[in-house]
């Protein structure tokens, strides 16, 4: 039993290594500059890793089963709010990726995402999330990666918070939901790619990114695939 406590609290504290990723976030956002950003965005990849994998250990080692006192799906909400919400937004308006008139926008995501985060219901029982799931640090890497016009921009964000209102279906692959494999498959192979663009082994790295935004496409077409087939039935 003494075994089974300390590997059961073992990934509770791996959960919550999320909370040092977005530590480092945040000083790297009031830093700023372009190898600051750099490091904003690796920590977002690595606090992602993190998320994607801590569930799947919690259910290896019966982590609710063993310590039923704490409720560590609660302190995952708090470290996703922080690595997925807050410091991707504050990413975005310290980036400039918004005119400074237009960064009061960053409030609707930021509501939006409280709201999807206190949904009973946010997760539904076949393992899809409802509205769109907060992915706030894949929108702020790819916006300041790729340089869109401000209009872009905001549009792409305005439209992604009204989603979050929106009773549409998105893969939660980590709880082996539909097409996880596959999914969980490219998922590896982007963080792959995405470690490579980071670490500067591509002479220009743009192709790349637009290359590694296959995979975030990917995911968002295949979510809305299901949601209209769903609709329709």
């Amino acid at each position: 039993m003494a075994k089974e406590k300390i590997l059961a609290w073992s990934v509770h504290l791996y959960t919550a290594s999320g909370l040092i990723a977005a530590a480092g976030m945040a000083y790297f956002i009031v830093r700023g500059g372009a190898e600051s950003f750099r490091w904003v965005i690796a920590l977002m990849v690595a606090a992602t890793f993190i998320d994607a994998t801590d569930g799947t250990l919690a259910r290896r080692f019966r982590v609710k089963e063993v310590v039923p006192q704490f409720d560590g799906r609660r302190l995952d909400d708090i470290v996703d709010f922080q690595t997925y919400t807050s410091l991707p937004l504050l990413f975005i308006w310290r980036a400039e990726i918004l005119p400074e008139h237009l960064s009061w926008w960053l409030l609707l995501p930021l509501l939006a995402s409280a709201y999807g985060f206190s949904q009973a219901d946010a997760k539904t029982e076949d393992h899809y999330f409802l509205g769109f799931p907060s992915y706030w640090n894949v929108v702020a890497m790819y916006l300041y990666w790729l340089k869109f016009p401000a209009w872009f921009s905001l549009g792409l964000i305005i439209t992604l918070s009204l989603l979050t209102f929106v009773p549409s279906l998105y893969l939660y692959t980590s709880y082996r939901g539909p097409f996880s494999r596959l999914t969980n498959g490219l998922l590896i192979v982007w963080a792959i790619l995405l470690a490579l663009i980071l670490a500067n082994v591509f002479a220009d790295p743009k192709p790349w990114m637009w290359v590694s935004a296959a995979f975030p496409l990917y995911y968002f077409g295949l979510s809305w695939w299901i949601t209209l087939r769903r609709w329709l039935k």
